[in-house]
């Protein structure tokens, strides 16, 4: 008598190892999102503290370019700068660096938005988070966050943080 397995038995075991391993994978990418998305929360709050310190310096926030924050090389006489990229650009006005580099979204096809009113007293930061169950969503709601800003490609942003005096919304004053 040949001591061994069975087919059925080789098959039963290969089927466990599939769903295992199913699951082990699937478990690993949600927390790698999460993970990107606790990057995001951080990357958005250290931005909005330093234009907090910006708006405490000259009592209005800086100023947007597109997207992006306009106060590279900010000249307070003219109170214009260029345009910081996100990810390289640095917060400065020559005299006080209000952050040496302004984060950039972990994903590469997703990117930040920095919207200011037309009187620079309210600002809103913007980015996109993975985890569809995230109850830091505006509105609660990730999938429907109720604003049409996008945050790269198609991307709607779902996640904002806002100067104190404003919620995110699609428009400013």
């Amino acid at each position: 008598m040949k001591k061994g397995f069975t087919l059925v038995e080789l098959l039963v075991v290969m089927a466990i190892m599939a769903i295992l391993a199913t699951l082990i994978v699937g478990g690993f990418r949600s927390s790698q999102a999460r993970g990107r998305d606790a990057q995001r929360k951080s990357d958005l709050k250290q931005v909005a503290n330093a234009l907090e310190i910006f708006f405490s310096d000259y009592g209005k926030y800086p100023p947007a370019s597109g997207t992006q924050v306009a106060a590279c090389s900010y000249n307070p006489g003219t109170g214009a700068g260029t345009a910081c990229v996100w990810g390289s650009g640095t917060l400065t006005d020559g005299k006080t660096t209000y952050m040496r580099t302004l984060s950039k979204d972990p994903v590469s096809a997703q990117n930040y938005v920095y919207r200011v009113s037309t009187n620079q007293s309210q600002f809103q930061l913007f980015a996109y988070l993975e985890n569809p169950e995230d109850k830091n969503c505006i509105g609660g709601d990730c999938a429907n966050p109720g604003i049409t800003v996008t945050c790269g490609g198609t991307y709607v942003c779902n996640f904002g943080i806002t100067s104190t005096n404003t919620a995110p919304t699609d428009t400013l004053p």
